[in-house]
Order: C-alpha cells, then sequence, then structure tokens
C-alpha cells in the first residue's frame, strides 16, 4: 500500500515461518487500539516526522523500517509518550495517553529504547524487577506474582544463570537481553522495541526474534525498529517504512518489499526472491544509485 501524507494505518525454522503465514494478509485495516493522529514529531524547533496518521493493528507484531535519520525511533518514541507532538495527538483506546496517569500507562505499553541508561551498582535481577512497577503499590514489597514474573522474562530471555551479576559487568550482547527481561517483566499487552537486535550476535537476534514471535502468537502486540529488511519481513505481520519523517508504504511484507519500494526507500537498487525458508520476500541488494 502507498502511502504520500501519512496512513491510518518450537524452532527459528517453525516460528518464521509461523510469522510468515501471518505476513501474507495485511492486517492495516483491523482494529487498533493505539493511533496516532496528524502528528508532528520532533526536538526543540526541529520536526523530525510530520503528518502521521498512523494505527497500529491489534495482535500484529508491527515492525518499522527506513534509512537512517527518516523518524523511526522518533515515531516509536511518540507512540510510547516519550515525546510529546508538537501538534496532534496518540490515543488509547479512543483516550489521549497525554491525560493517562503513568502507572495506567505503563500497565499498557513497555518500551525498549535504543540506548538505555545503565543504573550504577545494579544488579540483573534487580533491573529485570524494576518492570514490575506499574504493578506495585508505593511502599509494597514484591509479591510472589511479581517474583514470579521476573523469573519467567529471566529464563526467556537466558539471564537466569547472570541474575546475581551486576549489569555494568555485562557484555553489551548480556545487557541487551537483560534489558528484554525488564520489558517481559513489565508484563503489558504492548511491547516497544527500538533496534532490540543491537549487540546481539545473529544467533541471538534470531532467538529473540523468535520469542517476539511467541509473544505475538499469544496476543501480544508488537512493534519494532528494525534495520535487517530481511529479518522484518520473516517476522512481521505489518509493515511501516518511513522516508524523510514520513510514512511512504505500509501493508504485508510482501506489498512493501518490492523493488520499486525498495528504491525509493533507501536509494538501493536490489531483487527481491523469496526466502528459501519461509517463502517470505528476500531483499538482495545490487548496488546503491548515485
Amino acid at each position: 500500500m502507498r502511502q504520500n501524507e501519512g496512513v491510518d494505518m518450537g524452532g527459528s525454522v517453525g516460528m518464521a515461518a509461523g510469522a510468515a503465514e501471518s505476513a501474507a494478509a495485511d492486517v492495516s485495516t483491523g482494529a487498533a487500539r493505539l493511533r496516532g493522529e496528524d502528528l508532528c514529531l520532533g526536538y526543540g524547533d526541529v520536526a523530525v516526522a510530520r503528518d502521521l496518521n498512523v494505527a497500529i493493528p491489534d495482535g500484529s507484531f508491527t515492525v518499522i523500517v527506513g534509512a537512517n535519520g527518516c523518524g523511526k525511533s522518533t515515531l516509536l518514541r511518540g507512540l510510547a509518550r516519550l515525546l510529546s507532538p508538537a501538534s496532534g495527538r496518540v490515543l488509547l483506546d479512543g483516550r489521549d495517553i497525554a491525560a493517562m496517569g503513568s502507572r495506567d500507562f505503563a500497565r499498557e505499553l513497555a518500551l525498549l529504547p535504543q540506548s538505555p541508561h545503565i543504573p550504577e551498582g545494579i544488579t540483573v535481577a534487580e533491573l529485570v524487577g524494576r518492570g514490575r512497577y506499574p504493578h506495585q503499590g508505593v511502599f509494597s514489597r514484591p509479591s510472589k506474582r511479581d517474583e514470579e514474573a521476573v523469573a519467567r522474562a529471566l529464563a526467556a530471555t537466558g539471564t537466569a544463570d547472570f541474575a546475581d551479576a551486576l549489569l555494568g559487568e555485562l557484555s553489551g550482547g548480556e545487557r541487551q537481553r537483560v534489558w528484554v527481561a525488564m520489558v517481559l517483566a513489565q508484563d503489558t499487552p504492548i511491547i516497544f522495541l527500538d533496534e532490540p537486535t543491537t549487540y546481539l550476535d545473529i544467533a541471538f537476534q534470531i532467538e529473540l526474534l523468535d520469542l517476539c514471535a511467541r509473544l505475538n502468537r499469544e496476543g501480544r502486540t508488537l512493534v519494532a525498529v528494525l534495520h535487517d529488511l530481511n529479518q522484518a519481513a520473516r517476522y512481521a505481520s505489518h509493515v511501516i517504512a518511513m522516508k524523510d519523517g514520513r510514512i511512504v508504504f505500509s501493508g504485508s511484507a510482501g506489498e512493501v518489499f518490492t523493488p520499486e519500494n525498495i528504491a525509493e526507500i533507501y536509494g538501493l537498487t536490489a531483487v527481491v526472491i523469496p526466502d528459501p525458508v519461509t517463502g517470505t520476500p528476500m531483499v538482495v541488494p545490487v548496488s546503491a544509485r548515485s
């Protein structure tokens, strides 16, 4: 689907194939709890993204793609209430998120940002436990339910073996998995992930995306910013492509990842062939256009 001024929008092989089946149909016309209307987003007086009308289909694994600096992370931050729009609004269940209490909103949506701040002297288990804050009272101690949620998140991300280690002593890849565990512990129906595969080797990238696919199959709505188009094509049920601060294409991976669209989004000559494992589009670069 072409967009001009915005739009309204187990193993590895098995999970990717399941995602590929979902991607065969564009879910953009389905219900959407979360949507942005006429958004203008930026920093100070500099507008980064403008005229954005976007709906996140319920139950989708939505992936946002585009060249560096096109506004992907800015859009994600605006939808997650980390960035107040200069104009327009973001609605969750028809309610302006700016009017929601912090804990109420945090029970609905969790976000893994690009480069989260590393607190000093905190252990892995303590950081993951912070994901439970919207479910706790101000002075309450962690409940059995909190402890179980933390244990599940540590197990799901393969971080339980170093739960007592200091976060600052871990490698970049290990830290990234811990941050993902904290997001999982928050136990929200909507999860945002801004470049979640950063610092991870290829095996852990696929492991993480398989985990995302499983969470999506279990009913959670996921939105991720990814740079790897072939990973996006394998896992996404809905793709949003951005260029120069605007949404230019949206739909299934098959609709968005065409040679013509890739050329427009990235200035890249490419061929698109079926992935030999999943049948989803596989983008093969040929050359950058002059």
